[in-house]
């Protein structure tokens, strides 16, 4: 009887980022999350990369030098957002920002039927 080969975490894990955008776009949300370690964000995306054809493949289609790319996306990469918007653009997704705690944003905002105040200078 033949048994099924088995495969490893990070096979899967590629596997998942290649074949499906949504898993992608949240592993790049969960880099994300690393306040403490920027740099996080960094290899993943690298990752995602090498998952979705490699990173000469992303690199050309973003417009980039390879080795630019490389350097850009290793842990002591300091991208360009212009960079990081034509990779992830590559990749077929997109960068976005949203509210972090958005009860402390709504308490900052004016209300909207009052007539806003002036701020001192």
């Amino acid at each position: 009887m033949k048994h099924k080969a088995s495969t490893s975490h990070d096979e899967a894990i590629v596997r998942e980022l290649r074949e499906n955008p949504d898993f992608a776009a949240e592993y790049l949300r969960a880099a994300l999350e690393d306040a403490e370690e920027p740099r996080v964000l960094l290899v993943a995306l690298r990752r995602v990369a090498e998952a979705r054809g490699g990173v000469a493949k992303v690199a050309k289609a973003a417009g980039i030098e390879r080795e630019s790319l490389y350097r850009a996306l290793s842990a002591h990469g300091n991208p360009r957002l212009s960079t990081l918007v034509a990779v992830t653009k590559a990749m077929g997704l997109k960068l976005t920002v949203e509210a972090g705690n958005k009860r402390a944003l709504c308490a900052k905002l004016p209300h909207p039927t009052r007539k806003p105040t002036k701020l001192a200078t």
